[in-house]
């Protein structure tokens, strides 16, 4: 009995990393790289404060920083290999709480405070955002194994955008709205642009491109080019389309 106690603790002692064959320079860029990913929360908090102000325009912009942090801070987590650096604290919760407040409440809060949608149905649709949005979050396989995401990403921010944009009638944007919330529970695999392996040297360089004319749109806001705004669409649709075709493809294969 003692010498299976003693083989337990040997191999849970074993199973951790030790913090002594970590330097003091490796965890420290560990924990810059924790910082810099919840600066993204401030970043979030001024976007609320835009919003609140109605400045749709200086809101979006926030959020595009809030972004720009999420997107290189996996890469910069890899490279000073925190997980092993700081096993104790969980870098993938931080950044999947701030990537909710950046990506569902502040772009479901524009939504509703910029009378995009119908007055009657407007706080209840901001509502199922935030709800279908926490099961997106919460699934196990959100982020699969050969980097997709299952169902819709909670892409609410270039939602806010492109609504606030076209200037559709709110029933429209309603039905938008409602489309986007049910797929969020329909198991199509979107492309995860900077890790889904297939067709990446297509998906990376459009997507710069769609960058450009998405933050070409938010400075024109509230009058950017009709002719940007449809055609940086033309993208959305490859996006789609293109993640449909692996889905079925992967299954057949499977």
């Amino acid at each position: 009995m003692i010498d299976a106690e003693l083989s337990e603790q040997t191999a849970t002692t074993e199973a951790i990393p030790q913090r002594s064959s970590v330097s003091v320079a490796q965890r420290s860029a560990a924990w810059m790289v924790h910082l810099f990913t919840a600066s993204g929360v401030v970043f979030c908090l001024l976007a609320l404060d835009a919003t609140f102000a109605s400045d749709w325009r200086m809101a979006l912009t926030w959020l595009v920083v809030a972004v720009a942090i999420d997107a290189v801070d996996g890469t910069l987590a890899r490279m000073a290999r925190v997980k092993e650096a700081v096993p104790d604290f969980d870098g993938t919760l931080l950044d999947n709480m701030i990537d909710f407040i950046s990506y569902v409440i502040v772009p479901a809060l524009i939504i509703h405070r910029a009378e995009l949608l119908p007055p009657s149905t407007s706080f209840v649709a901001a509502c199922a955002i935030c709800v279908a949005s926490t099961f997106q979050f919460c699934q196990d396989d959100a982020k699969t194994p050969d980097h997709f995401f299952k169902g819709f990403p909670s892409y609410w921010n270039i939602t806010a955008l492109y609504l606030l944009a076209m200037g559709l009638s709110p029933a429209v944007n309603l039905c938008i709205i409602i489309s986007l919330v049910l797929l969020v529970f329909v198991p199509v695999k979107y492309i995860y642009v900077n890790r889904t392996r297939p067709f990446r040297r297509i998906t990376l360089p459009l997507t710069i491109v769609w960058s450009i004319m998405a933050l070409g749109i938010l400075w024109r806001l509230p009058d950017p080019s009709p002719l940007l705004v449809w055609t940086s669409l033309l993208y959305v649709v490859y996006y789609v389309a293109m993640s449909v075709v692996l889905t079925l493809q992967l299954r057949h294969q499977d």
